[in-house]
């Protein structure tokens, strides 16, 4: 341990809730001048959109999803934006990874009273609002599409929120065991099959019985099947099950976060 670590590890913090605040004002001023890397993974969803589900839309037709039936296009777009959602908290928490093994940005932080909790929290935080910038950016999207049915639509933002925390924490906690670069192909490994198979393109009644439990293990699956019933109005307590279910991610991921960030950095 540093010898201004330790000093600081026992200077007095502020609430978690302030220092959290500092790491999200310190990452604002960061990307302030390269705020279009920020709307970078917004064209993602919308490239799947116009050239993968509506060409496609025109050789499936409609999809049954339980007692009613969608165009394609109506089935996916909820899909892509729980998606989106996703890559923008958890690509953003993979930033940790640099700023902790390489940029040595949080040494530096700890001699200021931020402790490694509020730098887990702080980037949670800001894993989030980057999440939330994706989201908003392609609900508008859809909305001009016609592409919501339903009143319910007005909790899909809240409803990334939750998505956007949970792929935060978990997001952060991972990177906190990676050893080098190399380890990415793990997380694309990942995140590449469940994108793919998380029933974002295809229903769940699709997959023999056996591999519908996997599925439905899969937190992308639950942050499509929030969203998706919010966009078409067939909401039901499950609603509830995929809330609990990714904030419960995002809670234990962030304090995973804050145990590993404190043994890396004050060891």
């Amino acid at each position: 341990m540093t010898e201004i670590a330790a000093d600081t590890r026992f200077a007095p913090r502020p609430r978690r809730r302030i220092g959290g605040l500092l790491i999200v004002e310190r990452n604002a001023m960061v990307y302030r001048r390269t705020w279009l890397i920020l709307f970078s993974g917004f064209f993602e969803p919308l490239f799947y959109l116009f050239f993968f589900v509506y060409p496609l839309g025109d050789l499936i037709g409609e999809v049954a999803l339980d007692e009613a039936t969608l165009e394609y296009a109506a089935f996916v777009a909820p899909a892509l934006l729980a998606a989106s959602a996703m890559n923008g908290a958890f690509y953003d928490a993979t930033n940790v990874f640099w700023k902790l093994r390489y940029g040595k940005v949080y040494d530096a932080m700890l001699s200021t009273p931020v402790s490694p909790g509020d730098v887990a929290v702080g980037e949670t935080m800001w894993a989030v609002v980057r999440s939330l910038i994706y989201s908003v950016a392609f609900l508008n999207i859809i909305l001009v599409l016609g592409l919501v049915d339903s009143w319910w639509g007005l909790l899909i933002l809240p409803a990334c929120f939750v998505i956007g925390f949970g792929f935060a924490g978990a997001g952060i906690a991972a990177v906190t065991w990676m050893r080098g670069w190399q380890d990415f192909d793990l997380i694309q490994l990942v995140m590449l099959p469940m994108f793919l198979f998380a029933t974002t393109f295809f229903p769940l009644s699709v997959y023999p019985e056996a591999i519908e439990w996997i599925v439905q293990a899969l937190p992308l699956y639950h942050g499509i099947e929030l969203v998706r019933a919010l966009s078409t109005g067939a909401v039901g307590t499950f609603q509830l099950v995929n809330v609990a279910y990714l904030l419960t991610m995002g809670i234990v991921g962030m304090f995973i976060a804050s145990k590993r960030i404190d043994g890396l950095l004050l060891k």
